[in-house]
């Protein structure tokens, strides 16, 4: 080899080293153009912040919502499940790096926990001076003995049951009759208590089972008797107690989610209670909603929820294998709930409630 080979190919190779370092500069000036270029991260995931802001606004306006078709009492009744959609919109917010969609999700995690915060932990206190319980036994119950024998294993001193049905009645009377000797029968209600009862009534809630109608057994429409007023002796002074079981809703393709009936219901309960004179009140029952649904303003603006008072946690009641909403209510006037609790479950598909209050 030469020396002009030599040389030539060292000066090849520089070229080589200078096309080499000039691509190295090209790469960084691209790559700083496409940094550049980049939002940064306040200009990031906005289609996740308007959603988590929107998600906020619905919480904190939701009796704005129109109730047309029910659409306000549906968005009412699984309100608190509206919490689930905030980690959903965080996961979503990390991947993509935005402050503005984790700063917007500062809205809807404030109003829940204004709204469903103080239901988080345990508010019972010892003691009581009476002990109620509410139970939808069910229509289509498999074990009323066995459901009647749980039931008076719970020690409540007074007892509701709703959904009474003309063949399961006897059952539940005898089964109950050794640990409640008072008990009265109203239609598909019943109250069994330890203690004496007196001036009971049944009480028109207005039932209209409209497209339920084709749904119900014969024997459920002859008893159109859903609710009832007595009076309980206790050693503190009376106690009225009311027992009721509002209308049906369902999700029809037609009428939406349809609460005509609970509605009515629910309006004729409220009025009931107002009108009663014992400043002692508690009232017992599937009121088939939540107490965050506006169709019950009338009756939680009179009377207190034993569960949002002295509960733990939410207590939802149904459906039981899976319960999601509290559509089974304790509610108080003039008393005060100690504890409150969801009692194991039956045959029924529904979940007991009971709890405890005091003078």
């Amino acid at each position: 080899m030469t020396q002009t080979d030599t040389a030539e190919e060292t000066g090849q190779g520089g070229a080589g080293h200078r096309d080499t370092g000039s691509g190295i500069w090209r790469a960084r000036i691209r790559r700083a153009i496409r940094v550049g270029s980049r939002p940064g991260p306040w200009k990031r995931g906005l289609v996740l912040a308007a959603l988590a802001l929107l998600l906020g606004l619905l919480m904190l306006l939701h009796a704005q919502i129109t109730d047309r078709g029910g659409l306000g009492s549906l968005a009412e009744t699984f309100l608190p499940w509206f919490g689930l959609f905030v980690p959903v919109l965080l996961a979503g917010a990390l991947w993509r790096r935005s402050a503005s969609a984790v700063v917007a999700l500062l809205l809807p995690v404030v109003v829940w926990l204004n709204l469903f915060g103080g239901l988080l932990g345990d508010k019972s206190h010892p003691g009581g001076d009476l002990t109620v319980a509410e139970h939808n036994v069910g229509d289509a119950n498999p074990d009323p003995a066995g459901t009647a024998r749980d039931l008076a294993a719970s020690g409540a001193d007074v007892l509701a049951l709703v959904e009474l049905t003309p063949q399961a009645r006897g059952t539940y009377e005898k089964e109950l009759a050794k640990a409640y000797p008072y008990h009265t029968v109203q239609g598909t209600v019943g109250l069994w208590s330890k203690l004496p009862l007196s001036d009971t009534q049944p009480v028109d809630i207005k039932m209209d089972y409209g497209p339920l109608a084709d749904t119900k057994p014969v024997d459920i429409k002859m008893a159109y008797t859903r609710a009832l007023r007595t009076t309980v002796a206790t050693d503190q002074g009376p106690l009225a107690v009311y027992v009721a079981h509002l209308g049906s809703v369902r999700v029809f393709p037609r009428n939406g989610f349809w609460t005509d009936s609970r509605d009515r219901g629910a309006k004729a309960l409220a009025e009931a209670v107002a009108a009663e004179q014992n400043e002692r009140v508690v009232l017992l029952g599937d009121l088939n909603g939540t107490m965050d649904d506006r169709a019950f303003e009338g009756i939680t603006s009179q009377m207190r929820s034993a569960q949002g008072e002295a509960g733990n946690g939410f207590g939802f009641t149904w459906p039981a294998t899976f319960p999601v909403a509290r559509i089974d209510q304790i509610l108080v006037r003039g008393v005060k709930p100690e504890s409150s609790w969801v009692l194991p479950a039956t045959g029924s598909d529904h979940l007991p409630v009971a709890a405890g209050i005091s003078w």
